[in-house]
């Protein structure tokens, strides 16, 4: 019987620091998001009053300037990948062709030596 005593205190000391842990971890939480959610929302209304005095064209909303200037970054980054691909492409087509003139070179001298090989032995 006192085994079972002691077993049975020990589950309800277990229960209480589980039900204590649970209650400090959903306050912990909890007080996050608020303040979280404080924040970003603090955000989201400083940058739509900034995009409304600032970046509206003349009878724009908010959310029309806001889509108006995702739609212009947008274009700017697709312009500025296909430069990219052009200059890596120009850099490539130089390297090969570099390549290709010293290559060039390497056999001119090579047959080069070769030939006056050939005319120094009289062959």
């Amino acid at each position: 019987m006192a085994k079972s005593k002691l077993v049975e205190a020990n589950e309800k000391i277990a229960e209480g620091v589980v039900s204590s842990y649970k209650k400090m971890e959903e306050g912990v939480v909890g007080g996050y998001k608020k303040i979280e959610e404080s924040a970003v929302g603090g955000f989201h209304k400083i940058a739509d009053k900034f995009v409304g005095n600032f970046l509206t064209k003349e009878g724009e909303s908010v959310e029309e300037a806001k889509e108006r200037m995702a739609a212009e970054q947008k274009e700017r980054e697709e312009k500025s990948a296909a430069k990219r691909e052009e200059h890596e492409q120009k850099r490539k087509a130089s390297a090969e062709e570099g390549r290709q003139k010293a290559e060039a070179a390497r056999v001119k001298k090579v047959s080069g030596t070769e030939d006056g090989r050939k005319a120094g032995l009289g062959l």
